[in-house]
């Protein structure tokens, strides 16, 4: 318990200290280069070079804010483990490999970042050692080795330049029609890091992992890498690597935001949730305004780690129940605990004047005033309505519906630990929308837009509300009409097949090949006539000519009295 409150009170003060740096740097319009010479050898200098401006300095800060509440938050949700200091362990060298890529301009050590949070994820998804954490596990590793792939082939072409700092080749960059080879890579690298089709399927599976450690990776660690460092290359992207980008981010956006609403696991709706904002990042990047995806990236960090905390505090307390369905009626048992959650959701929904409020509202009108056809502006606010529809589908299933739990012994909200850690982020996620976009863009952007089209956002913020909540409460759902459309909602619950095709998908007829090539050539007569009867035939002669060679003299005198013989015969 003593290392939670050390380690809590490290990573606030260096979180505090990361913001006021960040602070100063905007103001001042700073950028520092930090070289660090780690070796020399032969006149060969190993350099270790760290890039600092108001922007990886403000993602720190972030970071470490959230880490340091969800330790101090660890502290009462695993108290039961025997092996809490581990824990503490494992979720603080993922804080550092994500240090680690905030802060390189480099991308050998983008490299070490990276795949230390791939390591570190995959030790944390199999934490409670499962059959369903060891699969949920392989399959997070082995979809993000195909970005760590894609950033080894980009290192391999930078030779090309004479070094793997990219921030010394911005200006040649725009104008080298190689670098496209660089920025393909790396969209590659990113669509499997955040998730975005056709690699979505891990994300909800890496809920197998502790629900601390959920709120740390889908707030503002490992799904936001792939964002950052698309952010950070954002030069590199030419006009048809960005509508790419554009089709697969707007289509991930809106499967996760429909399949959220037919899903009934609420860590796993709260990650689809996650993944539709991912899309939502990824595409604002795409249509070009990367301060705005930056500022979205951080606002939705603020309340997706309070909302997977509310959501730890409510398992904690159902003794790992997940199924919403189960509960009901919980504000009378947890009103704080639903009080935030409540906040967070209209917060990720986009309601006024919460932190979600500012930079969504904003990337719509921007929307609105960018050269985009109708499939993609429908996209977006069909988007934005489903966000609204499984929020307050979730506010019908936990507080509305009746209470449903098989006992309610033991359910309440006097875990004052898990509270501190909650509260602490609670007070930024109403207040640090304002601050951050007075802050952040120091020239107010002007969106000038019709009537009707500023108002359309809250238009659709109410109708996706009233369709959430009546369709929730509507009888059907739990009726045999349900049950006769259940090809339907198998499509839409599997974030259209896309967990089958990931897994069975691929490795199905591998081995139904595998095992028929296994019974033709190791089981068959290919076998028997093959290599073993070969191998069979070498031996039994080699054992013959073996057993002459030792035993020439009788041999010999067999075959002359042999010989013999057979000359008096013929005469």
């Amino acid at each position: 318990m003593i290392i939670c409150n050390l380690y809590f009170i490290l990573l606030f003060f260096l979180s505090v200290l990361n913001l006021i740096l960040s602070l100063m740097f905007l103001i001042k319009e700073k950028i520092y280069l930090v070289e660090w010479e780690m070796l020399s050898v032969n006149s060969n200098s190993f350099l270790m070079t760290i890039y600092l401006d108001w922007m990886s300095l403000m993602f720190m800060g972030f970071v470490l804010f959230i880490s340091s509440m969800i330790i101090k938050y660890s502290k009462e949700y695993m108290s039961q483990d025997l092996n809490l200091n581990r824990f503490i362990m494992i979720v603080l060298l993922f804080v550092l490999s994500m240090m680690l890529l905030i802060i390189s301009p480099n991308l050998i050590s983008i490299l070490l970042g990276w795949d230390g949070l791939g390591l570190v994820s995959y030790c944390l998804v199999i934490y409670y050692q499962s059959f369903k954490s060891y699969s949920a596990g392989m399959l997070t590793a082995l979809s993000n080795r195909i970005g760590d792939v894609a950033l080894l082939m980009a290192i391999a072409w930078m030779l090309n330049y004479g070094s793997w700092n990219f921030v010394f080749y911005i200006d040649c960059m725009k104008n080298d029609i190689y670098m496209n080879y660089i920025g393909g890579l790396v969209i590659l690298a990113a669509m499997t890091k955040s998730a975005q089709i056709p690699f979505s399927s891990w994300l909800p599976a890496a809920m197998a992992a502790p629900t601390p450690v959920s709120s740390l990776v889908h707030s503002s660690t490992l799904v936001t890498a792939g964002v950052y460092l698309l952010i950070r290359f954002h030069v590199l992207l030419s006009k048809n690597m960005m509508l790419f980008l554009l089709i697969i981010s707007s289509l991930t956006m809106f499967m996760s935001g429909l399949g959220a609403n037919f899903e009934f696991d609420l860590k796993k709706i709260i990650a689809l949730s996650t993944l539709s904002q991912l899309g939502l990042m990824m595409s604002i990047l795409a249509v070009g305004n990367y301060n705005l995806a930056f500022f979205h990236l951080l606002s939705h960090a603020l309340f997706k780690a309070l909302l997977f905390m509310c959501a730890g505090s409510i398992i904690h307390n159902f003794k790992d129940c997940q199924d919403i369905r189960l509960m009901g009626g919980l504000i009378n048992f947890m009103p704080l605990s639903m009080i935030c959650m409540n906040i967070c959701s209209m917060s990720l929904g986009g309601l006024p004047f919460l932190v979600g409020f500012y930079s969504k509202d904003l990337i719509l009108e921007f929307t609105s005033m960018s050269i985009l056809n109708m499939f993609i502006y429908i996209i977006f606010y069909l988007s934005v309505g489903l966000t609204i529809m499984y929020s307050f589908r979730l506010f019908y299933y936990l507080i509305i519906k009746e209470f449903n739990f098989f006992s309610s012994y033991n359910i309440n909200d006097e875990s004052w630990v898990m509270l501190k850690g909650m509260l602490g982020l609670i007070f930024l996620v109403i207040l640090s929308g304002n601050i951050m976009i007075w802050l952040m863009f120091s020239s107010p952007m002007m969106i000038c837009v019709p009537f009707y089209m500023k108002i359309l956002p809250l238009i659709i913020i109410m109708v996706g509300g009233w369709l959430g909540y009546e369709i929730s409460s509507m009888y059907f759902v739990n009726s045999s009409l349900m049950y006769n459309m259940n090809k339907i909602m198998l499509f839409m619950f599997t974030m259209w097949f896309m967990p089958v095709i990931s897994t069975i998908g691929l490795n199905k007829y591998p081995l139904i090949y595998g095992n028929f090539i296994n019974k033709l050539f190791d089981y068959g007569w290919s076998e028997y006539y093959g290599g073993q009867g070969l191998f069979k035939l070498i031996m039994n002669n080699s054992k013959f000519l073996f057993m002459i060679f030792n035993n020439s003299m009788k041999i010999f005198l067999m075959f002359f009295l042999l010989f013999i013989i057979m000359l008096f015969y013929f005469m």
